[in-house]
């Protein structure tokens, strides 16, 4: 393993436990994952303060601040992560062909 693949790895490491972190964060009105969603856009983490890029389904999306809330829950538990920001973008856009196959297979999508 070079050093750039050893200094990689923590990072790799961190991203997937923040990922498997965010699994447990269910929309509610979908019954369904963030991440499996699709709606997870970029992680990043900073002195501590991990930044959580994301959209939604719809603006306006009555549940915004619940998501947000249950989003910073979850990462919270990490122990590298202090705070938690959540920077809500609408580009590029979201679209069902996003969802994971099991985002799929769950909601009963089966367009193209």
């Amino acid at each position: 393993m070079t050093e750039t693949e050893t200094a990689a790895q923590p990072v790799t490491d961190l991203k997937d436990r923040m990922l498997t972190a965010l699994e447990s964060v269910i929309d509610p009105e979908l019954g369904c994952d963030l991440v499996n969603l699709g709606l997870i856009y970029g992680l990043s983490l900073t002195d501590g303060v991990a930044t959580v890029t994301m959209t939604l389904t719809t603006m306006g999306c009555p549940i915004t601040q619940v998501l947000q809330n249950m989003i910073e829950t979850a990462l919270s538990k990490l122990p590298e992560i202090d705070d938690v920001q959540v920077k809500l973008v609408w580009e590029p856009a979201w679209t069902p062909e996003k969802m994971s196959r099991y985002a799929r297979l769950a909601l009963g999508y089966y367009g193209s």
